[in-house]
């Protein structure tokens, strides 16, 4: 299907490139480049090139189209579902070092950007002119063009939603190296099929995006966060789709458990502020006072204490801010140091549903003797479930982790749910998504694939077969 890399490719790509600090052949490639954030799927490229401009990912994927070479874009590599893996070799594109902020308009209320910008450099640039970009995803390390290829959610999303709602428009570099921009400044566009939709998600499978412009808001002056005990997690859950009924929209509500707040504190080395309960609900709100929030905090304290509450604790200072989502923000990495090797299950299911789909998943965690943790947005019911390998032998980790893992995402379609909230799909769900989505619509998506790439070059294995 896909030639090999040969000496020729070598000579005239380099040529392009001109720069041998950007040009990396498969002996020189360090094996970071070989996986993303879970370690599970490892496949080596064979060149790494470090674009700096639209111009060179043009040609490159012009060269590549026309000798039929695989190519896969890569940012930080902090996907979950093998996504920035080279399954077939080829050229592995990173876009981390076209990582300018091109433009602040104010006027209009975007920020246009290239793709290897750090999510967590658009904060401090934003904040001094008293603005945000309110899609929050856990991975503050992540490049915005990650989070643009895989639709990337975040804490925020309940009253703000995610990246598709902040994308106004895209520069896209599709297969064949011809470039195109769609969207743009504009507040609404009914100017037929949305093409920058279609690539929003698409994870580097139609083109690579080059460039973007991202839809910014006033920065809320005040945010204030209760973190909420319970009993158990089925009474919090519970209480949420009340909480969520407040009368100020939160700006976010998270659930976690206790053995997950536990791994975090001991990852981070310090105390988190409560550890006494199974089940806490993480709940903040925003606004423009103080008064307006204590409002609203009072709403929603007085909603949990009668579903169930134990208590309602208040983080008003910045150092209890910190404390409580600099651990949340840490349960990936925490939930990861504490065991040998781990998968993810990564779950939207209806709100209601999540308090039973956990238990179902406690079940399976007793029956299959793998232990599994789990935290999420309990406001959209996205759920980000953990199978760990801890000792068990290879064949045994994989023979459990297939059983449990079917098993899950057969309950989630079962109750209404997709199989991916915000991580993407990758290599790793294809067979999920196959098996939960109609027959006509993966129909289509394979449709939509042919069409910008006709000769399958981009991202190849992901997806879509």
């Amino acid at each position: 299907m896909f030639n090999k890399i040969n000496q020729e490719d070598i000579d005239y790509l380099a040529d392009v490139i001109g720069d041998p600090r950007r040009f990396y052949t498969k002996d020189r490639i360090h094996e970071d480049y070989y996986h993303d954030e879970l370690d599970t799927l490892t496949s080596p490229p064979d060149l790494l090139i470090e674009a700096i401009s639209t111009a060179e990912v043009s040609a490159i994927l012009k060269y590549a189209d026309e000798r039929s070479l695989p190519v896969t874009p890569r940012g930080q590599g902090t996907g979950l579902v093998g996504g920035s893996v080279c399954l077939h070799g080829g050229i592995m594109l990173s876009l981390t070092k076209m990582n300018r902020i091109k433009e602040l308009d104010e006027d209009n209320g975007i920020l246009h950007l290239e793709p290897g910008v750090l999510l967590m450099e658009i904060a401090p640039y934003l904040e001094p002119k008293g603005l945000f970009y309110p899609p929050d995803p856990g991975e503050k390390s992540a490049t915005i063009g990650g989070n643009i290829s895989t639709n990337a959610g975040g804490m925020r999303a309940v009253k703000y939603g995610v990246t598709r709602d902040y994308v106004r428009g895209l520069e896209i570099v599709l297969a064949g190296g011809k470039v195109i921009h769609t969207g743009g400044s504009v507040a609404k566009n009914s100017s037929g099929y949305s093409i920058k939709d279609l690539i929003i998600g698409s994870e580097g499978t139609l083109g690579i995006i080059t460039g973007a412009s991202l839809r910014i808001l006033s920065l809320p002056p005040v945010t204030v966060s209760l973190l909420i005990p319970f009993e158990n997690l089925e009474t919090a859950i519970n209480a949420v789709p009340f909480i969520a009924r407040a009368k100020q929209i939160p700006t976010a509500i998270e659930f976690m458990q206790q053995e997950v707040i536990l791994a975090a504190a001991d990852y981070l080395g310090r105390q988190f502020p409560d550890t006494s309960s199974e089940a806490y609900l993480l709940v903040s709100c925003d606004g423009p006072d103080r008064n307006v929030v204590d409002m609203a905090l009072d709403d929603v304290a007085e909603i949990a204490l009668a579903h169930g509450a134990k208590d309602a604790l208040i983080s008003d200072t910045p150092e209890r801010q910190e404390a409580v989502w600099s651990a949340r923000g840490t349960f990936l990495e925490a939930i990861k140091a504490s065991t040998t090797e781990m998968d993810e299950c990564d779950v939207v299911v209806p709100r209601m549903e999540i308090a039973g789909f956990i238990r179902y998943c406690g079940e399976l965690e007793k029956k299959y003797g793998i232990r599994i943790m789990s935290f999420g947005h309990a406001g959209d019911g996205n759920l980000h479930l953990y199978a760990l390998r801890d000792n068990l032998d290879e064949a045994t980790w994989k023979k459990k982790l297939k059983t449990i893992f079917d098993l899950m995402y057969k309950r989630a379609d079962d109750i209404g749910g997709k199989v991916s909230g915000e991580h993407g799909i990758g290599f790793a769900k294809m067979e999920y998504l196959e098996n939960s989505e109609e027959t006509p619509i993966m129909a289509l998506l394979s449709g939509i694939k042919k069409v910008f790439d006709p000769k399958g070059i981009m991202n190849p294995g992901k997806i879509v077969r």
